[in-house]
């Protein structure tokens, strides 16, 4: 019954409307059907829904165009290309703009509603979702890139720009991990709105004692680098958002607030949706007319590319779907086709974080998500949940150990897979994240690090694919979840529902204020007694 009923909360009118008086009239005039008066709005929107979606793919393939057009005419100027990008990087500022406000009240409107057990027993399915489907995409990297086999020693004689590369300073995967840890409790929460510490190593001369030759060391320290700490963040809010709930009465006001907040957040996200098509077309064509050599890097690095997107289509195409049936029992292809909007983003603007704003609307609007869900589980996914950059990192490393003809023992390719694992965790929501956390792959393992400058020249396009997978994902584990968690979430509901003189309050799930379900049973016992 509650599935054919209209989704928003608005639609209450359109039922009162819609019902004809009892009293006085016919059994047949009683039963013939009427349409609600704001059907047209209705088939409206839903036009006006699939007009941006088809937009949006029409950006895409306008902007692949583009970008071989001007290719095709040789367009090498650095600021033509800087002014055929200039519209997508505005659309990336845009929605970075709105990571921050976001993050802050999705998560404490979505807690807000829960109780300490709810959001902990959600916390942990969330967890092992996001680590399982990681690790799987870590190995299944792993059994691709050793099976297919795409390096070739002869690529590495014949790379271009190497020598320019610079040998990184040993960083461990302990300190890595260390890190992660030290994100997650900020000591300024200011601060943690647009730095993170990082552990580095710098090379300095020291004069051991006793001795007069001064002898290079290296130094580990602790510093800031720029971007937001998104786990800090999380972490902070995750616990105002839970105590604000405990609180009661005492915390509403607060609720309301950021509940505003909120909707005000997602009103700008669908403003700028509407300039996303043309955005993805700038920074796609942009991309694609940047490129210095496309045949040779294609000859270079065709099998690798070949093997990460093998890789990335089973993961996103296969596994993750199957892993979604068999929870719920339910058709993936229609979760797909809700999420459609969300992953075309992610393929243009390459960037988890920035498309979490879609994301959000594409769950909740178009899937019908539980909104407590995805405010909880959606900005945690975007900051750890990266099965395209495990699956990526790991085919990385290992094939340039291949180009370097050195033999990985069972133990070192176990390495690769847990490492790339962590380090995907800890790769920020950015493009091109992954090249940074190869680092720890390539130093935990023993192989050379200036061989990442040979990927940099096919990054951009794996970027965009692995980041698509990455929203995948974080789309999938918010269904699962809320699919294992609606027992709960009706638990906390149910007391609102047994309370008569209650305030009227919506769930995502009715399209009407749940104090207004007794109409229903009025209704159909009037039916009986008229017959």
């Amino acid at each position: 019954m509650k599935n054919q009923l209209p989704a928003h909360p608005s639609n209450k009118a359109q039922y009162d409307e819609a019902l004809p008086p009892i009293v006085g009239v016919g059994v047949l005039e009683l039963l013939e059907p009427k349409l609600p008066k704001s059907c047209l709005g209705t088939y409206c929107g839903f036009l006006v829904r699939n007009s941006l979606l088809a937009l949006t793919i029409l950006g895409v393939v306008a902007g692949s165009l583009f970008g071989m057009l001007l290719r095709y005419v040789s367009v090498t100027d650095p600021d033509t290309l800087m002014l055929v990008s200039f519209p997508g990087d505005i659309l990336m500022r845009m929605l970075k703009m709105l990571i921050l406000p976001l993050i802050i009240s999705s998560l404490i409107t979505g807690l807000a509603g829960l109780d300490a057990r709810s959001s902990g027993r959600m916390g942990s399915r969330a967890m092992i979702y996001y680590m399982s489907t990681t690790v799987i995409a870590a190995v299944l990297g792993v059994i691709l890139v050793l099976g297919i086999h795409p390096g070739n020693p002869k690529l590495r004689n014949s790379g271009q720009d190497q020598s320019t590369a610079t040998k990184n300073q040993e960083v461990s995967s302990l300190d890595a991990f260390m890190d992660l840890i030290r994100n997650l409790f900020p000591e300024n929460l200011v601060q943690a709105c647009f730095q993170q510490v990082q552990t580095v190593a710098k090379t300095v001369s020291a004069t051991p004692p006793n001795q007069t030759e001064p002898v290079v060391v290296n130094v580990k320290k602790l510093e800031f680098k720029g971007g937001m700490n998104v786990l800090g963040l999380i972490g902070f809010f995750i616990t105002f958002g839970i105590c604000m709930g405990k609180m009661g009465e005492k915390g509403r006001l607060m609720s309301e607030f950021f509940n505003i907040l909120n909707e005000i957040i997602m009103k700008m996200v669908g403003i700028i949706m509407w300039y996303s098509p043309i955005g993805i077309a700038s920074l796609i064509s942009g991309k694609i007319a940047a490129i210095g050599d496309l045949e040779v890097v294609a000859r270079q690095l065709g099998m690798y590319m070949v093997t990460v997107m093998v890789g990335l289509v089973i993961h996103g195409g296969i596994i993750l779907p199957l892993i979604y049936f068999m929870i719920t029992r339910k058709n993936p292809f229609t979760f797909y086709s809700g999420i459609f909007q969300a992953w075309i983003t992610a393929l243009g603007t390459a960037s988890s974080a920035g498309t979490l704003p879609v994301t959000f609307r594409c769950l909740e609007e178009n899937l019908k998500i539980d909104r407590r869900v995805t405010r909880f589980v959606l900005p945690i996914g975007a900051t750890i949940n990266m099965d395209g950059t495990a699956l990526y990192e790991a085919v990385a490393a290992i094939f340039i150990a291949q180009m370097n003809d050195i033999s990985l023992d069972s133990g070192q390719i176990v390495t690769v897979s847990m490492t790339a694992t962590l380090a995907s965790v800890g790769a920020a929501s950015i493009p091109s994240a992954g090249l940074v956390t190869m680092l720890l792959i390539l130093t935990a393992v023993g192989l050379p690090t200036q061989d990442i400058s040979l990927l940099i020249a096919v990054d951009w396009l794996l970027d965009r694919m692995r980041t698509s997978i990455n929203v995948v994902g974080d789309s999938f584990g918010a269904g699962i979840v809320d699919h294992l968690s609606r027992a709960e979430l009706a638990e906390i509901d149910r007391p609102v529902l047994r309370q008569p003189n209650t305030p009227v309050t919506r769930s995502s799930s009715l399209p009407f204020p749940v104090a207004d379900t007794c109409c229903i049973d009025n209704l159909v016992l009037r039916l009986v007694i008229s017959w």
